[in-house]
């Protein structure tokens, strides 16, 4: 598997160049910057709300509009959606979204521009149902997909509309989970079964989707794909939109969603993305232009980074991991001067300056989870150029082990940086990933411009198994820059200290209102460390997505809560008024309740 490209250069920025799609009147993919679009949250039948709701997201800087349409009669009001926005001078793509309904899709295709459709529960349903599957079956399945997936293709053609083949980890079908696993490889072949389909009818305006929770997957499915894309050939070139779905809202959710999309960005994937916060969709705006701004700029500077998918290129350097399966780099311990060891099978570190230290080391007992545990200084770690070959070659020669990382002020991207000196240096000596090699000098430089540096050099590295200790150093205050490591390090799944949330982002499918529901379950259980609680607004992705949490909280009809405990329903048509309660009720009965502990006050 590691033997498949899955972007031309990986030490290397060139954006991928993929055909160009046209939503509406917008181009996607191409030599088209890279887009952003986001989705509306209230009931599609309130046509006055989603027409506002569509106005306000254009006016914060949102190109193409999604809007959920889960039955034929929500389908039939988007004619008045979009005739809504025209009458009041806005002509921005909407996309329909859709799920378990064909029906809902022909009617939909009638009035957008791009019709969305889930593989997973487009022409088929999951009850988790455990089945063998013989080739003959499995062709009789598909045969079947076909004769439901085939007149949305036709009318898309018809009206000269596009689509979007978007596999959802959370809602694989049971074919697809039976033959292929809940994997990245399950994501890719859903989408591709769609895909020869539409190509088999002569329709090329689709663009592919591989989003999840957990990043990473989502970063495994887009590279998988991407792989497979250039293996098919180069008229196989189709966009890329890129989400990790369910990321949560505030900090939580802009670092897991900076970690997933901007590390497929920087190895140049990606023609549109979305943010997908469970918070009012305006705030996605200004996340994802923050995200796509130094690639589209490179975009207005110099195409010369869009890279011929046909043109004859060098192999590039082997990697140090495989980029489709995840596994930590081989590093051996290394004993540090405040005692905390370092590499192997240890935990990933958090590093700090010795200013940073100074300035909290009054308060380190108080701080709970975001404690510095190693001060550079006060180490011995190797500081190299990782192009360098003799600097290489002294740490090599070294026969004890050291922690080494890259030297600041070098102008080489991060990621570049610390692939290189993972693939060159020995895999015994233990790698301190930094944030930032140039540090800001601007002391007002906004803080979601160092979170999202940070967690997505960080958090790709993370991804990528590299790496065995952190060093924030792009945001100078103390405490923030200690929780946006503890932080990056959670969302990437590689320590968790805390609760994790699964949230999904409000839409008109949604059966509560999901900000302050998330709102009332983390304050009855934020304190509940290594705990995993999915918060759905609706059955669509949320069995699959609770697969991967301890716990589920699902909009199961209007007011009334699903419980689940892992993807199993356990408690059903919970009053929404009692369901939080019952919530701790049913993490209680399994064994993982613990109470919170009381706050410590000093009159010091």
């Amino acid at each position: 598997m590691s033997n498949l490209l899955y972007c031309p250069d990986p030490y290397v920025y060139q954006r991928r160049l993929t055909r160009e799609v046209k939503v509406g009147k917008v181009g996607v993919g191409a030599f088209n910057p890279i887009r952003v679009q986001s989705m509306i949250t209230c009931d599609t039948m309130d046509t006055a709300a989603a027409i506002q709701q569509t106005i306000d997201l254009v006016n914060a800087g949102c190109e193409i509009v999604r809007i959920t349409a889960p039955t034929v009669k929500d389908a039939k009001n988007l004619q008045f959606i979009k005739a809504g926005l025209l009458e009041r001078g806005y002509d921005v793509p909407l996309v329909a979204d859709i799920h378990f309904k064909p029906e809902a899709a022909m009617e939909a295709a009638r009035w957008v521009d791009k019709v969305r459709i889930n593989p997973g529960n487009y022409a088929d349903s999951k009850k988790f149902a455990v089945k063998e599957y013989s080739g003959e079956q499995y062709a009789a399945e598909l045969e079947r997909i076909r004769e439901r997936f085939t007149p949305l293709v036709k009318l898309c053609q018809e009206r000269g509309i596009s689509m979007r083949i978007g596999t959802n980890h959370g809602s694989l079908s049971d074919r697809i989970m039976n033959r292929y696993g809940d994997t990245p490889l399950g994501m890719v072949e859903s989408a591709l079964e769609f895909a020869r389909i539409a190509r088999d009818l002569g329709f090329h305006d689709f663009i592919f989707s591989m989003k999840a929770s957990n990043p990473k997957v989502m970063i495994s499915a887009y590279r998988l794909l991407v792989a497979r894309l250039y293996e098919a050939g180069p008229d196989w070139n189709y966009p890329l939109h890129l989400g990790v779905t369910e990321a949560g809202d505030g900090e939580d959710g802009r670092i897991k969603s900076a970690i997933g999309i901007g590390s497929l960005l920087a190895d140049g994937l990606g023609d549109t993305i979305r943010v997908s916060l469970t918070e009012d969709s305006v705030h996605e705006i200004p996340v994802a232009r923050a995200l796509v701004a130094k690639y589209n700029r490179y975009h207005q500077v110099d195409q010369d980074h869009l890279l011929d998918t046909d043109a004859a290129k060098p192999a590039p350097a082997p990697l140090s991991y495989d980029p489709f399966t995840y596994a930590r780099r081989a590093s051996e311990t290394v004993g540090t001067a405040g005692g905390v060891p370092v590499g192997g099978p240890e935990t990933i570190r958090v590093t700090v300056r010795q200013k940073t230290f100074d300035q909290v080391a009054h308060k380190v007992d108080r701080m709970g989870d975001f404690q510095p545990e190693i001060v550079l200084e006060q180490n011995d770690v190797l500081v190299i150029d990782p192009r360098e070959a003799a600097e290489v070659e002294a740490v090599n020669r070294d026969p004890d082990n050291v922690i080494v990382t890259v030297r600041d002020g070098l102008d080489i991207p991060v990621i570049t940086a610390f692939r290189q000196l993972a693939s060159r240096v020995d895999p015994r000596h233990p790698i301190l990933l930094k944030d930032t090699l140039q540090p800001s000098a601007d002391p007002n430089r906004p803080f979601i411009n160092n979170l999202l540096e940070a967690a997505t050099n960080v958090g790709s590295l993370i991804c990528d198994g590299i790496g065995d200790a952190v060093l924030i150093q792009g945001e100078e205050a103390p405490g923030q820059s200690l929780r946006l490591a503890y932080n990056i390090l959670q969302a990437a799944g590689s320590r968790i200290f805390k609760t994790d949330y699964v949230a999904c982002p409000s839409c008109g499918r949604t059966l509560f209102n999901l900000q302050t529901t998330t709102a009332r379950i983390k304050a009855a259980t934020s304190h509940l460390k290594g705990v995993k609680i999915a918060i759905m607004g609706c059955i669509v992705n949320g069995p699959g997505e609770m697969a991967d949490a301890d716990f589920g909280y699902v909009g199961g009809a209007p007011g009334k809560v699903n419980l689940y405990v892992g993807k199993q329903a356990v408690k059903f048509n919970i009053p929404e008024g009692e369901a939080v309660d019952r919530l701790v009720d049913l993490i209680r009965e399994h064994g993982r309740w613990v109470d919170a502990p009381e706050l410590v006050t000093s009159n010091a």
